[in-house]
């Protein structure tokens, strides 16, 4: 099975909200399925926010999935809001990077021409809250699924810190959500030495 074949899979059998096949519809006729995660950094490559959104998603399913989560603190999600929060943290990164060249040198000295992704954003609404936005035209999302998807980024964002905080005290989803995004993206899809 291919990552595009097993998102829609994931996505039509636990997101079924009024609105979501619309979604789907859009994110099959954007570059949702070939983007880049990232301009040089974690899935930074054809199909890297695709795999970074699966990535997210299974990490988030196994957070969320873990007996102190659901024993110790009480925290239980459905299969749907676990799907909207891995799957489509990243939305606003549909259409966002576009293909360019430069010229660098190469091993041997000489110049050559190289591709690489830059960005070009033609919705210039943030980060996580473009996520939201973008989602929200499409079908309604939960107060948890909002704050989880506009939080995502945790405290490396430009957000106030004292809304990251409060936000993730506030809404465990978006807390997990976080925990999840910083396991793909360092752990699963970063370069770690040694």
């Amino acid at each position: 099975m291919t990552n595009q074949e097993r998102f829609i899979q994931i996505f039509k059998e636990k997101i079924t909200r009024e609105g979501s096949d619309k979604l789907l519809e859009f994110l099959q006729k954007s570059d949702f399925f070939t983007a880049p995660a990232s301009t040089r950094y974690h899935g930074a490559c054809e199909g890297g926010l695709l795999q970074h959104s699966l990535n997210v998603y299974d990490c988030l399913c196994d957070i969320l999935a873990r007996p102190r989560m659901k024993e110790l603190y009480g925290i239980s999600y459905s299969d749907e809001s676990i799907a909207i929060a891995g799957l489509l943290h990243d939305i606003c990164k549909v259409n966002f990077y576009k293909v360019s060249t430069r010229n660098v040198k190469d091993k041997t000295g000489h110049w050559t021409t190289v591709p690489y992704y830059t960005i070009e954003d033609p919705l210039p609404y943030g980060h996580g809250e473009k996520s939201v936005y973008m989602i929200s035209a499409y079908m309604k999302l939960t107060r948890d699924e909002a704050f989880a998807i506009r939080y995502h980024m945790g405290f490396s964002g430009t957000e106030d810190v004292g809304n990251v905080g409060r936000a993730l005290e506030m809404f465990p989803l978006a807390y997990a959500t976080v925990c999840a995004d910083m396991e793909a993206a360092f752990i699963m899809e970063g370069k770690r030495e040694g």
